[in-house]
C-alpha cells in the first residue's frame, strides 16, 4: 500500500501544480476535468496526512515506553500505544477503501426514467409511488430532485416521469435500481378486493457532462410543437414543446413541462446526453467482454429485479434473493438497507 500512497501523493502534487498553469486555466474544459480529479483526491490526502501524523505519535509513544522506568508513566505509554495502533489500523482500512478501484461514474448525478408498464392505471399509480420513494430517499440524503419531463394521468400517477437527482455520490447509491419493478396489491380502483400484479420500468442514467462527450450541432434535429396534456395557459397555445433527435444514434427526447421553449430544450439536451452516455458505456463494456458475473446493476430494464407485495408486507429483490419487510416505510423512502445489501453483494 505504501507504493500506492506514494503514487497518490505524487499525482495530487502534480495536479496542484497543473491547476496553477496559465495554459490549463485558460482551457475551461481541461480546468474542470483536473479540478474534479483534485477534489476527488483531496479527502484521501487528508487521511494519508492523518496516518503519517499518527505513525509519528506512535513512534514517540513506543520510545517513551522503552525508556521510561516510572510504572505510572509506563501504563500511560502502553495505553497510548494501544490507542494509536487502533487509530492507525482504522486509518489504513479507510485509505485502502478509498484507493479501491471504483466505478468512474459513481460520483455523478443521475437521471431516473420511470415508465408505467403492464397494468394500466395501477401501473401508472405505482410509477408515482416509485417517484415519491426515490424523492423521499433523496431528501433524506440532502440531495436535490428536479422533474425534467412528465406525463401525468388523471388519477394521479405517471405514464412516464423523468427527473434529475443531484448530490454527492448519487449514482453510487441508486445505480442498482434499473430494471422492472413489480407490484402486487389491491388497486384503489378495485372494488372486489382482488390482488392485481402490475409492472413499472426504471432506468438510472449517469448524468453526462461536457467532458464526457461532445455532441455536434449538425448531428441534431430540433422540432418544436404545441405542448399537450394538463398545464397552464401556455399549454396548446405556443410552440414551447421541444423534440430533439440525435441523428447518428437515432436517440429521441421530447420535453414540454416548461412554458419556455429554451427551458424545454435545455432539459431535453440533459436527458439526451445522459442517454447517449449510458448507451456508450454499455457498448464499451460489451466490446471489452466485461460481462458481469453478478446481475446487480446490469441496467437491463427487461429484467425483473424487485417485487413489492403489499398484502404480505414483503419487498423481494430477486437478484440477491432477499426479502425486506415494513413495505410502508420502504415506499416512504426508507431504502438504505436494500441499497447497502445490494452494494455488499456487488462488492
Amino acid at each position: 500500500m505504501d507504493k500506492k500512497i506514494t503514487e497518490i501523493i505524487n499525482k495530487y502534487e502534480q495536479l496542484k501544480t497543473d491547476l496553477t498553469d496559465s495554459v490549463i486555466i485558460s482551457d475551461q474544459k481541461k480546468l474542470k476535468e483536473l479540478s474534479k480529479q483534485f477534489n476527488q483526491l483531496d479527502p484521501v490526502i487528508k487521511k494519508i496526512n492523518e496516518l503519517e501524523k499518527t505513525e509519528k505519535q506512535l513512534e514517540q509513544a513506543k520510545n517513551m515506553l522503552d525508556s521510561e522506568d516510572d510504572q505510572d508513566m509506563v501504563t500511560v505509554a502502553q495505553e497510548e500505544v494501544t490507542s494509536l495502533n487502533e487509530l492507525k489500523a482504522d486509518l489504513e482500512k479507510d485509505i485502502a477503501e478509498k484507493l479501491e478501484v471504483k466505478d468512474p461514474l459513481d460520483q455523478k448525478n443521475i437521471i431516473i426514467e420511470i415508465r408505467a408498464g403492464t397494468g394500466g392505471d395501477e401501473a401508472a399509480l405505482f410509477a408515482g409511488n416509485l417517484f415519491r420513494m426515490y424523492s423521499r430517499y433523496a431528501e433524506d440524503q440532502n440531495w436535490k430532485t428536479k422533474i425534467l419531463s412528465s406525463n401525468r394521468t388523471e388519477i394521479g400517477g405517471f405514464k412516464e416521469v423523468i427527473f434529475e437527482i443531484a448530490g454527492e455520490n448519487v449514482y453510487s447509491s441508486l445505480k442498482y435500481e434499473s430494471g422492472t419493478h413489480r407490484v402486487q396489491r389491491v388497486p384503489e380502483t378495485e372494488k372486489s378486493g382482488r390482488v392485481h400484479t402490475s409492472a413499472t420500468t426504471v432506468a438510472v442514467l449517469p448524468e453526462a457532462e461536457e467532458i464526457d462527450l461532445e455532441i455536434k450541432a449538425e448531428d441534431l434535429r430540433i422540432d418544436v410543437f404545441h405542448a399537450g396534456g394538463h398545464g397552464g395557459q401556455s399549454v396548446n397555445t405556443t410552440d414551447s414543446a421541444v423534440r430533439i433527435t440525435h441523428l447518428p444514434t437515432g436517440t429521441v427526447v421530447s420535453c414540454q413541462d416548461e412554458k419556455s421553449q429554451q427551458q424545454n430544450k435545455a432539459k431535453g439536451m440533459l436527458i439526451l446526453k445522459s442517454r447517449i452516455l449510458a448507451s456508450e458505456q454499455e457498448r464499451i463494456a460489451k466490446e471489452r467482454g466485461e460481462e458481469r458475473k453478478s446481475q446487480i446493476g446490469s441496467g437491463d430494464r427487461s429484467e425483473k429485479i424487485r417485487t413489492y407485495n403489499f398484502p404480505q408486507d414483503r419487498v423481494t429483490d430477486h437478484r440477491i434473493k432477499q426479502n425486506f419487510s415494513q413495505i410502508d416505510k420502504i415506499m416512504d423512502g426508507d431504502i438504505q438497507q436494500i441499497i447497502d445489501t445490494l452494494k455488499k453483494a456487488d462488492k
